[in-house]
Formats: C-alpha cells, structure tokens, sequence
C-alpha cells in the first residue's frame, strides 16, 4: 500500500455522502463518493486499495449487502462499514454474514465512527471483532448462534 488510505463512501442521499466525506476527509482518508451501486462498481473496478468503504442499504439500483459481498470478495482488508437507519436484527445478521465489519445506525454512529477511525493503532481499521455503533455506542455484535 502507498500510505493513502482510501475510502468509498456509497449513500443515495446527498447529505448524507458530504457528511461522511467530511469526517473521513477530517480522518485523513482520499474519498470516492457514489449515490448509487452502478457508481460504486465503476470506483471499485478502477481502484486497487480500499481501506474502508461506508454503504447505504438502500439505494436506488441495488442495495448496501449485495454490495458488501462484492467489496469483501475483492477487497479482503477492506473495513466495511454497512449504515443504516434500519435498526434491525435480521438486516444486522445479513450484514455480518456478508463480510460487515462495522454495523451503524445513522445518526446515532457518526461521531464514535470518526473517533474510531482517527485513533486507531497502525492504521489498521479492521479490529477482526464485528462492531455495532448505535444509540449505544460501540459494542460487539454477536450472532444468535453463539448466544
């Protein structure tokens, strides 16, 4: 890796991706931004690194899951952050099952998001524990399987 850490940010709203892309431009990240999945495919086949990868569920022309399997399958050492305002079990099951590393429900999870992002040691963005960030805060995600 050159050093940059590179990041996707795929939202369909507007608000929303300038948010995010100032928070992670606070953090230190380049940003590609995307409102839909066709969008974030064209960043994706033309980037080799990606650090992290912020994805909406819902987005016109497909959806934050589909696109979380595809990023893992290509992008292993990716964080791949899945937001959403759907606080829900089987959406939170699906995600992780699907390679998420950080489940957030907006708005709830920005701030603890970016505190996580610019104090982590050696850069390294997957903690290998899935993550939710909520009304909360941060808390491991556990699967109903291991209850």
């Amino acid at each position: 890796m050159n050093g940059q850490k590179v990041a996707l940010i795929v939202d369909d709203t507007q608000a929303n991706r300038f948010f995010f892309e100032r928070l992670l431009q606070q953090a230190g990240f380049t940003i590609h931004s995307a409102a839909t999945g066709s969008e974030a495919i064209q960043v994706l086949d033309s980037e080799d690194e990606l650090a992290l990868a912020i994805l909406d569920i819902e987005m016109g022309d497909s959806n934050g899951l589909d696109l979380t399997k595809r990023i893992r399958a290509t992008h292993e050492e990716a964080c791949i952050v899945v937001a959403t305002m759907h606080d829900e079990r089987a959406i939170m099951d699906s995600a992780f099952s699907k390679g998420c590393d950080i489940f957030l429900v907006k708005p709830n999870g920005f701030i603890d998001l970016f505190k996580r992002l610019t104090t982590l040691v050696n850069g390294d963005l997957r903690s290998g524990t899935p993550l939710i960030i909520d009304q909360y805060g941060v808390r491991k995600y556990v699967a109903l399987t291991e209850v």
